[in-house]
């Protein structure tokens, strides 16, 4: 993972939210939502879109239709190709999103599907990678307080030399 990934426990304000708010939610939980004060508030709507694609594509057996490109991500969230390209990182450093290509017309597409059939999937994809992140950091954890112990009884050990001579 390069960038810093943020979870939040981020709540939807009523009991019977509406997939809007969901899709807000979901977004802001992982840490996908814009950081600057005054960005976008619609950045849930390429969660959506993406979805959307996925099904469609699906139904139609017609893979290419999943793909989004950049300027459509952004158009989708209300923000620049630019913008957007700064914010595609997180989505693909927790594997929710994957870039591909694809051949139109002649020229080659390259954009980003939801990485998997459906949001559950990709979220899964997502879930693991988390999770293999906090395994790894509950073996850092558990090193590290094996060596503080260990320098620990070393130095109690240097003190009684030091002691007794």
């Amino acid at each position: 993972m390069r960038g810093k990934i943020i979870l939040t426990d981020y709540q939807p304000s009523s009991m019977d939210p509406t997939s809007t708010e969901l899709a807000n939610v979901i977004i802001n939980r992982v840490g996908l939502m814009p950081r600057k004060k005054g960005s976008t508030d619609k950045m849930h709507r390429v969660l959506v879109e993406l979805y959307e694609r996925t099904k469609r594509s699906n139904q139609n057996k017609r893979p290419e239709q999943a793909i989004m490109t950049v300027e459509e991500m952004g158009a989708c969230a209300n923000i620049t190709r630019q913008t957007m390209y700064e914010y595609l990182s997180r989505w693909t450093d927790i594997d929710l999103i994957a870039k591909t290509s694809y051949i139109w017309e002649g020229k080659v597409i390259i954009g980003y599907k939801l990485n998997g059939p459906t949001l559950e999937s990709a979220f899964s994809r997502g879930f693991v990678k988390l999770k293999n992140n906090m395994d790894m950091t509950l073996k850092f954890v558990s090193e590290l307080q094996k060596k503080l112990k260990n320098e620990k009884l070393s130095q109690q050990f240097k003190q009684k030399e030091v002691s007794v001579a």
